[in-house]
Formats: C-alpha cells, structure tokens, sequence
C-alpha cells in the first residue's frame, strides 16, 4: 500500500499515526481528552467543532482504511480529498490531527467478510462491521494510546444515562438516524462513546459547519460503501479473484428455479450477483414479476418467486446481541424489529435459544427477510440488541 496521498501526511498541527503509535504535534497524553473519529465528511466535522467550543481536550483522528490514493474523488474510505478535508478542518478549529494506518484491520473485519458473505448467498452489511470492529473497538484502543479517554463520532444516534447504565436510543433526525448501524456495541463501549449530533437534525448540522466556515460546509454525503469504486459485484468478483477464491475464467451464469426446483432459465449473471427481493437483472421471461427468494451457492442456484412469496413470518438469528445482558437470558422480548436500516420496524417476539440464536416472530409478515442482514431491536427509542439474519422463519 502507497499511503493515501497529501491527505495523510497532516503536518503543521497533526501528522500520521501508524499502527503502533503517533507522532506530530500534541502527541501527549491528557487527562478527559476526547478523539474525534474524522473522516473528512461534514458530520465527524461538525462533532469535532461542537466538542472543541465545548472547551474539552479534543484531538481529530483520521483512519487509513483503504488505498484511495489514485481517486480524486470525495466520499470514498481513505480517499486522498477526504483525508486532505478532514487536516484542514482540524487546523480551522485548532485541534491536533492524525491519521492511523488500519487497512490491514479494516479488511480483516469488513472487507473480506463483505466479499465472503455476497460467496455465501448473503447480503452483507459492512457498515455495522465497521462499527463493532472498527470506530468502536480497534479506534477505541488507539485512541487510549494517544491518551484520549473517549471516542466521538458524527453518528446520529443518542446515549442517553439509563437506571442500569448507558443506553443507545434513535436520533432526534429520523431521516438520519444511524442506531441501526451500532447495535453491536456493549455497555462499556458506550459509556466511552459520543455523540454530538444525536440531538440535532441535518440541516442544523450544515448551518453550523456554514457559520463556522468550514471547508466541508457544502459537502455531500459520503458513499454508501465507501470502499467499493465502481459495481458491488465487480469489486466482490474482483477482490474473490485476488484471493483465489474464484477461477480466472468467467464464473457461470446461474440457474433460475422456482420455490418447487423448476428450472425457468439462466440468470445474466452467477449466484454471487444476486442478494433476497432483487427483482432486475434475471434474465428470464415470465407472465409476472419475479423476485429473488434465496441463493444457493453450491448449486450457483437463484430461487425466484412472485412479490407475495417475499413475505416471511419472521427470521431464525445468529449471534444475538443484547447491549444491557437481561438478568435471564432464556426469557423471550417483546420489541420492534428493523431488518434492515430503512425498514420501518414491525412489533416481533423474540425467543432467544441457545448459543447466541434465536426466533423472532413478526406480528405481520415482512418482505425481503435477508440472510446477512441486520436485525434490530428496539423498545420505543431505545436500542436493545440485535442478531445477525440467518434466515426466514
């Protein structure tokens, strides 16, 4: 890896901090200090400026997570614009800046996960990975190296003082609340966690970064995957190839089936091209719309069906997650479950079983139950928990 360019360097007030440790200016430790996790956007900005007029010990983080070096172009993980971005707003608010080097970490924990699941016939969901494994554990333990005592973000998302401890709870801004993506976290990581825009909506976000004069004021959003240039399924046949786990000749088409085995025809594609509720790209005709009801890997199979053959009456999870542990684990919840980050949520029972499984029941059926997805649940505002999706129930 070549760096990512004139944005990592941070001289002057910061500088580049790499795997085991710092140098620049500020380098020091210092009691109550908070690090801000930067990534050049103008809501980790906007954290930053909140937490530095609050007159707190604030230092800026930058992570080096993908080799963005040879793009121009805003958005992207570790994109050269977006570090560069992320110097130069520490510098107009007078914080000390550094960039850790974390790329092989970040393709440890999201990146080759992310292309395992879509191998697997699952729809990944490498955002909450980064979460957990990244900004909330592995940047948590640099931080603490630089003498930072807690970790903010540009998340919205609130925590709020609980009887029994820290509870994570939805963002004031509905459109762009961000609970979802952190259902992972424990009570320890929260009471070491903030988040400065939770009880603000975006458009004060951007006012504010406008007063200030930041040079992020009029930036866009960041990509949704932000280490993925062109096509998912590009990046995933690509990144697969690399790692041998794909042949150099072009992978087969896959066979299309109905829910009885029928075969309809090939799809335009291999299996790993399709995710749960795709309805474009199939390539075969019939009388109805079809919809994608599962993949099947190992016979490079898709499962089709009609729109009303979507709809599951719940999901078998994995890896179950409860943020505060309940004093019996055994015992089912009764909560609202989101299956995805835009999914309005349906009231669900919740049946936990043994090794970190568990049943959850939809009220009423929902559509587009995705295998390696994200299921969430939440007690009004409040985040409990979640599991990873298994499958339909």
């Amino acid at each position: 890896m070549n760096g990512a360019g004139p944005g990592c360097g941070g001289r002057g007030r910061g500088g580049e901090a790499g795997v085991n440790g710092a140098r620049g200016t500020g380098a020091g430790a210092a009691a109550g200090r908070t690090a801000v996790a930067m990534s050049g956007g103008l809501d980790s900005s906007v954290a930053a400026l909140l937490l530095a007029r609050r007159g707190e010990p604030v230092i800026g983080l930058s992570m080096l997570l993908w080799d963005r070096s040879h793009e121009a172009a805003n958005g992207r993980c570790c994109g050269a614009l977006d570090l560069g971005d992320a110097r130069r707003v520490a510098e107009q608010i007078g914080i000390p800046h550094y960039t850790l080097r974390m790329d092989r970490e970040f393709r440890e924990h999201v990146v080759d996960p992310f292309v395992d699941d879509y191998l697997g016939g699952r729809t990944p969901s490498p955002c909450v990975r980064c979460n957990t494994y990244v900004k909330f554990d592995l940047l948590h333990e640099r931080a603490r190296l630089l003498g930072a005592a807690r970790v903010a973000t540009g998340h919205y998302a609130r925590r709020v003082a609980g009887e029994d401890g820290w509870e994570l709870h939805r963002a004031a801004d509905p459109g762009k609340d961000q609970s979802y993506f952190l259902y992972e976290l424990t009570e320890e990581q929260l009471a070491a966690a903030d988040f400065p825009l939770g009880g603000m909506i975006k458009a004060e976000t951007r006012a504010l970064a406008r007063e200030a004069g930041l040079v992020v004021a009029e930036k866009g959003e960041s990509m949704e995957v932000c280490f993925v240039a062109g096509g998912v399924r590009e990046f995933v046949e690509e990144e697969a190839r690399g790692r041998s786990l794909l042949p150099l000749a072009p992978p087969e088409r896959a066979t299309v089936v109905d829910r009885d085995g029928n075969e309809l025809g090939r799809a335009e594609a291999p299996y790993f091209r399709y995710t749960v509720g795709q309805r474009r790209g199939l390539g075969v005709a019939a009388g109805r719309r079809l919809y994608v009801l599962a993949v099947e890997p190992a016979a490079n199979r898709v499962v089709v069906g009609g729109a009303d053959a979507l709809a599951a009456p719940g999901l078998t999870g994995e890896r179950l997650h409860w943020i505060t542990p309940p004093a019996d684990p055994a015992t089912p919840v009764e909560a609202t479950v989101r299956i995805r980050s835009r999914h309005p949520g349906v009231p669900a029972h919740i049946r936990p079983l043994p090794d970190r499984r568990c049943e959850v029941e939809f009220a009423t059926p929902q559509r587009g139950v995705a295998p390696g997805q994200a299921a969430v649940f939440y007690a009004d505002d409040r985040v409990l928990g979640g599991c990873w999706i298994a499958g339909p129930l």
